[in-house]
């Protein structure tokens, strides 16, 4: 009943999803604001809105004018909620309600400027002249839809904002929920608060009572089974779990060969005062054997997610009455890897995001499912967590199997371990480390020329990687102070057998990944 109550007063913000890889981004800056939002796929909208006080479309890679663009009812939501168009979101709102969208003759990706716009419109409430914003769009909308108002400009695009008259009706042809627009949060401030009078009650603290008992109520006296990683995510998950249903939770820490140096003793060792029921499990062996000569990414992703199904199975039938597998799941790893909600493209799979093979016999349980890493932070925050645990950079759950490019031995293991130990507490010694979002070490498949005292060498060369992000969606590489990655480097070089050369990576999310693989 509590929760039912809850739900009921929190007033909530529906995102219709029309496949964007930023419709979470959209999410997580409604949330910065303290509202809570929900996601649906454009074709399969919730069958009530009225709980909603505001509904946001979000971009697509599609175009309007496409047979097989997105096209979904706006009956009962244009006029009668208030309601926001992004990018294809406009383009939608001109393109079936009167107005024209063409193939853009200059097309605007990346960075523009608010050339001019209505500073008397609420909307633009508070945002500077020329404000930078976020393009990404091949389309542009050439006329108006009916009973429109041109609301701002870029350069180059007439028509980058307009609202409907008469309605609370607004669309935009740019990305105010990428990082890039520098007033983006605060236009979706003004569109949420001021004009669709949406109330800031989202916190941690509401997600957590929220969260509780919900897991209370689904689970009950059920126990539980968690993949413990030692990460932020799964720590989280953990303390979360276990304030829910105590004892009843089961911790499980697999080695699966794949992890930093020393980090399965320093894990199980971590969470030994911290009440949890925890068992580490030894399964580096058939981990490391099942990826002999498997040099394809995926192929990989997909062996240590069958292991890792396979260990949990054995592990949980020791479990009296275990129903439920618990995971560390957040947005981000959904979003890149099957339709969050929504029919977005996928990039990368994930072994801990989906469903479970049938034989398993266990319920999948992910507290964390809807959240960003910094509001993981924050609920664990809430939860009263160390803050050195809550501050660990993000380590992906396939481990170096994916910044091990090529093929993978034990000796590779090894000797990216070292690379990556002497990364990580030279970050921390220099004081850099909390200045950097997710920093590792990429073991490459070539090997090169070098002189080591008098003799040549031809040996293998690993890349150092930094960056800063606030979400993990986009990320902007880390300018290291260069005597700092000279001494990494001769640190290197000098101290693990193997390694004649050291690079550092200076792409960007996007166009590169975080990870190499």
């Amino acid at each position: 009943m509590h929760l039912i109550v809850f739900l009921f007063m929190q007033e909530k913000v529906l995102i219709l999803d029309f496949g964007s890889q930023y419709t979470q981004l959209i999410a997580r800056r409604v949330r910065e604001l303290f509202i809570y939002c929900e996601i649906y796929p454009y074709n399969y909208p919730p069958t009530d809105i009225s709980s909603f006080k505001a509904v946001i479309l979000s971009g697509s890679p599609f175009s309007v004018r496409s047979p097989d663009a997105p096209h979904p009812d706006l009956s009962l939501i244009k006029g009668k909620v208030p309601l926001l168009g992004v990018c294809y979101g406009a383009q939608y709102l001109a393109h079936f309600f009167g107005g024209k969208v063409s193939p853009s003759k200059s097309r605007e990706y990346g960075r523009a400027k608010l050339s001019s716009f209505n500073d008397k419109e609420p909307l633009f409430k508070g945002v500077s002249s020329n404000s930078q914003v976020w393009m990404s769009h091949a389309d542009t909308i050439l006329k108006l839809p009916n009973q429109a108002e041109c609301l701002g400009s870029t350069e180059v695009i007439k028509n980058a904002a307009f609202k409907i008259i008469g309605e609370k009706t607004y669309a935009i042809q740019f990305h105010p929920e990428v990082y890039h627009s520098s007033d983006g949060k605060k236009i979706l401030e003004n569109f949420l608060v001021h004009i669709a009078l949406v109330k800031q009650e989202w916190t941690p603290d509401s997600f957590v009572d929220m969260t509780l008992n919900e897991v209370k109520d689904k689970v009950g006296d059920d126990k539980v089974i968690l993949g413990l990683s030692g990460g932020v995510d799964s720590s989280v998950a953990a303390m979360l779990l276990h304030k829910a249903i105590g004892r009843n939770l089961n911790c499980i820490f697999v080695n699966n060969g794949l992890l930093r140096k020393n980090e399965f003793e320093q894990v199980l060792k971590q969470y030994s005062g911290m009440g949890l029921n925890i068992k580490g499990v030894n399964a580096s062996h058939k981990f490391l054997e099942a990826l002999e000569g498997i040099s394809d990414p995926e192929t990989k992703r997909k062996i240590i997610g069958k292991i890792f199904i396979d260990v949990f199975n054995i592990e949980s039938k020791k479990v009296e009455n275990a129903k439920w597998l618990g995971q560390g799941t957040i947005y981000p790893d959904v979003i890149e890897s099957v339709s969050v909600n929504g029919p977005s493209a996928t990039i990368k799979s994930h072994h801990n995001v989906g469903g479970l093979p049938d034989y398993m016999k266990l319920n999948l349980l992910e507290p964390l499912r809807m959240l960003f890493k910094d509001e993981v932070r924050g609920v664990g925050k809430s939860l009263g967590m160390d803050p050195t645990l809550l501050g660990r950079h993000p380590f992906p759950g396939p481990g170096l199997a994916i910044r091990i490019l090529g093929d993978i031995t034990k000796e590779k293991v090894t000797i990216l371990q070292e690379v990556d130990a002497i990364f990580i507490e030279g970050l921390k010694k220099w004081k850099l480390y909390d200045q950097v979002w997710q920093a590792g070490a990429i073991f490459l498949p070539v090997n090169s020329v070098g002189v080591m005292g008098d003799e040549r060498t031809y040996e293998n060369c690993v890349a150092l990687r930094a960056v800063q992000s606030t979400d993990g969606m986009t990320a902007d590489w880390v300018d290291l102070p260069n005597a700092f990655l000279q001494k990494i480097s001769n640190q290197i070089i000098n101290n693990v057998k193997g390694i004649n050369r050291v690079v550092y990576d200076i792409s960007s999310k996007p166009p590169a990944t975080i990870e190499w693989e």
